[in-house]
């Protein structure tokens, strides 16, 4: 049984909801040189951001993108087409550079910072561009009984605001690695949306890394022990520490001080939505500074949006994870805030308007 999870009352995350501020914004993007809606939703991306910053002339300032990175004990159970060390190993290939993450937050010269949050490895002491916040090497098997304890699930969260609160900038953008993940995700959405038995189970249960038909069907038998054996966890604290991971509940920390913040949280795919939807269970205006990057191939995520109301900005078919979807998106929100302030309106421009525009008030 999970007890003394924390209170979040101390975390304040207020509705941005600013009717002012949103009619200057629109009335902004109407009069630019070109029909109305003609940048289709890069014109109400462009709004969001300045809704979510509380400005008529967004900007984005020093992006972050954070990638934690834990072991989950229920790999154990063949959940996964990889074995456990891909984790660590990969750990190591994002700080060598090789990562699809890596490759491109080099590109577009976004800050990468990648936190051991419960890697079943000891890294070499000093290990650059490592951030050492490991609770334990790897969870407890969830078919068995919870991943983490309450104290475990508790110290992830504090050590996800208190990465947040250290780092610069006003975007932070979810990445994460952890083999067997996907199966922790799944879980969560399957306890929080009450998709949890047979058919229902089956349409959050994705192939992650690659299982063949009988390793998904595997899967799924595992899934189902653990949400019988963690039947008790059904508040969304207790379902994150029950069925979760460290990486998963870190970010969730992490999405709820952003919120708090006021910054931009550019969400990438299955797993940090995951923490995504455990953050807006728990405080629901945290859903306003969100953005959907993409939409991930995994089965289940496509759930996770519908769940959310979110509409992602692409559709590639990706399904890595790492937070590379969230950097394919990065320079669209950056285009939209460009748009926002640098585009010439048709006064300033001495550009004709259209005739049937009533004028601005």
């Amino acid at each position: 049984m999970l007890r003394h999870l924390p209170a979040m009352s101390d975390l304040a995350i207020a509705d941005l909801h600013d009717p002012a501020l949103s009619q200057r914004l629109q009335q902004c993007t109407d009069q630019k040189t070109k029909p109305p809606g003609s940048l289709g939703r890069l014109e109400a991306l462009a709004i969001q951001l300045g809704q979510i910053l509380g400005s008529d002339r967004p900007r984005l300032t020093a992006p972050q993108m954070i990638v934690c990175a834990a072991d989950h004990g229920i790999t154990a159970q063949g959940v996964s087409a990889f074995p456990a060390d891909v984790t660590w190993q990969m750990v190591q290939n994002f700080l060598a550079g090789g990562a699809a993450v890596s490759v491109l937050a080099r590109q577009h010269g976004v800050a990468l910072t990648v936190a051991d949050c419960g890697v079943r490895h000891d890294f070499a002491e000093g290990a650059p561009g490592l951030l050492r916040l490991k609770i334990a090497p790897g969870t407890a098997d969830s078919s068995l009984g919870p991943a983490m304890t309450a104290d475990q699930c508790a110290q992830a969260l504090a050590n996800g605001r208190a990465l947040v609160q250290s780092l610069p900038g006003n975007v932070l953008m979810l990445g994460e690695m952890g083999i067997g993940n996907t199966s922790a995700a799944a879980l969560l959405l399957a306890r929080l949306t009450g998709r949890e038995s047979g058919a229902a189970l089956a349409t959050c249960v994705g192939r992650g890394t690659g299982l063949d038909d009988a390793g998904l069907a595997r899967k799924c038998t595992v899934l189902a022990r653990a949400l019988a054996a963690n039947a008790e966890a059904q508040t969304p604290l207790a379902a994150l520490a029950a069925l979760g991971g460290f990486e998963i509940a870190t970010l969730t920390g992490a999405v709820l001080q952003a919120a708090h913040e006021r910054r931009v949280v550019l969400v990438d795919g299955f797993i940090t939505t995951a923490a995504v939807m455990v953050a807006c269970a728990l405080a629901p205006h945290a859903r306003q500074r969100c953005i959907f990057a993409h939409r991930s191939g995994e089965l289940g995520h496509a759930l996770m949006l519908e769940h959310l109301h979110a509409q992602p900005l692409l559709d590639l078919g990706l399904r890595l994870g790492e937070g590379s979807g969230a950097m394919l998106a990065w320079p669209l929100l950056v285009s939209a805030c460009a748009i926002l302030n640098d585009m010439a309106s048709f006064e300033s421009a001495g550009v004709s308007d259209r005739t049937d525009r009533p004028s601005p008030a």
